[in-house]
């Protein structure tokens, strides 16, 4: 009902209905076409989305397609004009000039990285089309993008839902606002969290007039896509604006692929992280987001973000963001799991497909090696060392693994269920051991405290407020400040 399957009207529907619904979910989705609420569908429908109805997306592709194997003719082979996607004459500019802007900000991410990014989004279908964009900071502007939580007056259907789920969604012409939750991990580096040039870049395509695409690797599919390798706009999200603005100025358009915005992106999010902690503030990890947690021989706590790293000493001292590949040459930024064990005295790092091990700051031999090959997932969102068991532990998801760091190779009878956990949460983004052998889990501002004794979940709470070794607690109370 909610994204346009099935109407509301008494929220009842007969079973003929309920089957033709889910044909078309799947359609869209490329799923298999049962009429079945079978597992695949089911785990489909949660995944975080955009939250632009799917009505008619079905018979306007079917339209787009058809105009071009007609390549533009009649029945009688004469040329003909190219119909317009839709009669309504609210779904498109008639104008090719348009203006934006950024109404407000989302939290853990600095403004300046945040507009480069808006920027690039916009510049994406610019390269395809006919259009020109143009930030206006101040006054009245075509396209708005802000950032809410919960229900922002956009009636309650269109209401947030917090993390995950609903991430943003979007106005056609001529409205031309883009509304994206508040409450989410927003990054633009990174696997943990949602891109925001990615769901940015399709919410502006909703903005233009078009609607969601069923072609795998559409930009403009509902279900948004990581940024990666290959080119960011399909053929169809291309096809689909052209036929709405024409082409570029230069009748050729410009593909870009996802690699040229990785090295952008990164270096946009982290260009003032190491300013990030000055004085007396707050080090920028304090926020609740950090990319990965773990303590040394030394009880100091090592917090991991980008392109940069904290460190807290057992007293509490915070040291300022240091630079992550002077410490540790050869690793890739924004990491997704780092532990280092007190069995060999080595640290292990985890991103994508690989692992990295290193001795002090060297990488060791054969390092880094494919997760694969070790028996271990890819995109980990955890790693620590475990010492009642003796080895490396990876949560991913639902599961777990063990690794054996003598034999580097995944413990038999692994993974297994997280629920052998009992009260730890699934998505925790690091964890630790504390000197009394208790593990800390944290999940974006939350915290959970496992005893190994009683094997359970003992506490939980919010740890920048009360957990003074993190180094977030700071209440300006030292003899520094005077």
């Amino acid at each position: 009902e909610k994204y346009g399957y099935l109407h509301q009207d008494n929220h009842i529907h007969n079973q003929a209905e309920m089957q033709s619904a889910i044909r078309e979910f799947q359609w869209l989705s490329r799923l298999p076409i049962t009429g079945e609420l079978d597992r695949a569908t089911l785990r489909q429908m949660a995944e975080p989305r955009c939250g632009v109805s799917d009505e008619g997306s079905q018979q306007l592709w079917a339209q787009r397609v058809n105009a071009i194997f007609t390549a533009g003719r009649d029945h009688g082979g004469q040329p003909r004009r190219r119909k317009k996607r839709s009669a309504s004459q609210g779904e498109k500019w008639y104008k090719r000039h348009l203006t934006y802007q950024i109404v407000n900000w989302p939290r853990h991410l600095s403004p300046g990285p945040v507009r480069l990014a808006v920027r690039a989004a916009f510049q994406l279908w610019s390269n395809v089309s006919g259009l020109v964009f143009q930030e206006a900071p101040e006054g009245p502007a075509d396209i708005r993008l802000a950032f809410y939580e919960g229900d922002h007056n956009d009636g309650s259907s269109n209401a947030f839902d917090g993390p995950g789920g609903t991430l943003a969604h979007a106005f056609l012409p001529c409205r031309g606002e883009a509304h994206f939750d508040m409450a989410e991990r927003w990054t633009l580096n990174g696997h943990k969290g949602h891109n925001l040039f990615m769901v940015t870049a399709h919410e502006i395509g909703h903005t233009l007039g078009l609607e969601h695409s069923p072609v795998r690797h559409a930009l403009m599919s509902p279900y948004y896509r990581k940024l990666g390798r290959s080119l960011v706009l399909s053929w169809d999200d291309i096809i689909a604006v052209q036929q709405l603005y024409g082409k570029p100025l230069g009748g050729r358009p410009v593909r870009l692929p996802g690699q040229v915005f990785h090295a952008a992106l990164q270096e946009w999010e982290l260009a003032d992280a190491p300013s990030g902690h000055q004085g007396t503030a707050q080090p920028l990890y304090c926020q609740g987001v950090f990319d990965a947690i773990t303590m040394d021989q030394n009880e100091t706590v090592l917090v991991f973000r980008g392109s940069v790293y904290w460190t807290v000493s057992a007293e509490g001292t915070v040291s300022a963001a240091l630079p992550l590949r002077q410490r540790w040459p050869q690793l890739p930024l924004a990491i997704e799991a780092a532990a280092f064990s007190p069995l060999d005295s080595k640290w292990y790092f985890f991103k994508g497909k690989r692992m990295w091990r290193y001795t002090g700051s060297k990488l060791d031999p054969g390092f880094p090696r494919k997760s694969s090959d070790l028996g271990l997932p890819r995109h980990p969102d955890c790693a620590f060392y475990y010492a009642p068991l003796g080895h490396l532990v990876l949560f991913k998801g639902s599961r777990y693994f063990v690794l054996n760091l003598k034999t580097l190779r995944s413990e038999p009878y692994y993974p297994r269920r997280l629920s052998d956990w009992t009260g730890v949460p699934q998505g925790t983004n690091g964890v630790l051991t504390r000197p009394d052998g208790r593990l800390y889990l944290f999940r974006q501002h939350q915290f959970w405290r496992f005893d190994p004794v009683k094997v359970r979940v003992t506490r939980e709470g919010t740890w920048v407020q009360e957990l003074s070794w993190t180094g977030c607690s700071n209440t300006l109370l030292n003899n520094n400040i005077l």
